[in-house]
């Protein structure tokens, strides 16, 4: 059974290595499941799944391998019907109240599953059955210091379980990132070298050249480290840009927060790299850089993010004079300097804002992704591109 639970795991795409299972066999063999399924639920959850995001599918996962084990709820379609319309409940006294019976969470859910299997029709009131406005453990509307709720919106926040359809969902990681977000992926942006001169003490070392002279102390200093990471940030801007307005707000100020790059230049295009790029959004003819060079000035070792939907017309990307500025226009076409970019650099990628089913849908797009490697804009998105940046090659 439990080997169902690892491979079931596997097969829903949750990461479970062998390292997490030992742990969790460990856990098992020194009892800390003790004799309850809820704790070796727990247990298991917190040995086997890395991230929140897939809470959920652990669960089906869990419900699926262990269903009938220590009584899996099945509330049926018509015991729900006669919960959705609850009759209107007294208040209790807290005399009545303290008269009531308090159970346990195992005596709980055993008188539960005992008196779904004898009803056999609705009930209102009264302190036995599944019902509405009563004093039974079990129903809704009602009352009592250790229940369960079945159906509908708890009330008095008095249930001790809840028994009904599941509506959770995934944790998502597709949406657009917020500026902490962007701060937690970026923070993977470093390469921390040794450089300068050595005025860090070794300790290691220290103790080591120490052991060595026979207790005579002997300092080894050494370089220290200091992230390497130059960044170009080359950002499309204006026409179908519009729309993510917000999310590349939050990614320019994160950058200019990310305090651990050595070196940080953002600049602007419109649709296309041309001869020119831009320090201001407003494409002024005072703002701009010769592309070329941009080039001869950031040598390979320069990491590169464009940050673009790479959607246009086919003559913008493939045609000289193709910009869709009139005043601005190139005779090399725009794929060519992006060929010239890609060649460069030794570290490029393409941060894609729009949704990655659109994509294919533009011959553009599908031309720039045979350059650079495309990435969406979301928190999985931004993180694997950075590992593409700094990871190493395969």
């Amino acid at each position: 059974m439990f080997l169902d639970l690892f491979y079931g795991m596997r097969d829903e795409g949750i990461p479970v290595a062998l390292q997490e299972w030992n742990t969790f066999l460990e856990a098992l063999k020194r009892g800390l499941h003790g004799s309850s399924l809820f704790r070796f639920y727990h247990l298991a959850r917190a040995c086997l799944v890395k991230s929140e995001t897939y809470f959920d599918a652990f669960d089906r996962v869990f419900a699926r391998v262990f269903k009938g084990v220590e009584g899996e709820l099945d509330i049926t379609d018509e015991v729900l019907e006669w919960l959705r319309d609850p009759e209107n409940f007294q208040e209790l006294t807290p005399e009545q109240l303290a008269e009531l019976e308090r159970l346990s969470s195992d005596e709980l859910m055993q008188r539960f599953l005992e008196t779904l299997a004898e009803q056999d029709e609705r009930h209102d009131g009264g302190g036995r059955w599944v019902g509405t406005g009563g004093r039974s453990p079990f129903g809704h509307g009602g009352q009592h210091p250790t229940g369960i709720r079945v159906g509908g919106k708890g009330q008095r926040r008095s249930a001790m379980k809840v028994a009904e359809e599941r509506k959770f969902k995934d944790y998502r990681t597709d949406l657009n990132l917020d500026v902490r977000n962007f701060r937690l992926a970026l923070k993977r942006l470093r390469q921390l070298t040794r450089t300068g001169l050595a005025t860090e003490l070794d300790l290691d070392e220290t103790i080591d050249h120490t052991c060595r002279n026979a207790g005579e102390i002997d300092l080894v200093f050494r370089p220290p480290r200091k992230n390497e990471v130059r960044l170009l940030l080359l950002m499309d801007v204006g026409g179908t840009m519009d729309p993510y307005y917000e999310p590349m707000s939050q990614l320019l100020t994160a950058l200019h927060e990310e305090r651990g790059l050595r070196e940080f230049e953002p600049y602007y295009f419109h649709n296309c790299i041309y001869d020119h790029v831009y320090s201001r959004a407003r494409l002024l003819r005072t703002d701009a850089l010769p592309t070329g060079d941009l080039l001869r000035r950031l040598d390979e070792r320069w990491k590169v993010v464009i940050v673009g939907d790479a959607a246009m017309h086919p003559a913008e990307l493939m045609e000289p004079h193709g910009g869709i500025n009139p005043h601005a226009t190139s005779p090399t076409p725009g794929v060519v300097w992006l060929q010239r970019i890609a060649g460069h650099f030794n570290r490029t990628v393409w941060v894609n804002p729009d949704d990655r089913t659109l994509w294919d849908q533009s011959h553009t797009t599908r031309v720039v992704q045979r350059l650079f490697t495309m990435f969406p804009l979301s928190v999985d998105g931004l993180g694997e591109a950075v590992h593409a940046l700094v990871g190493a090659r395969v």
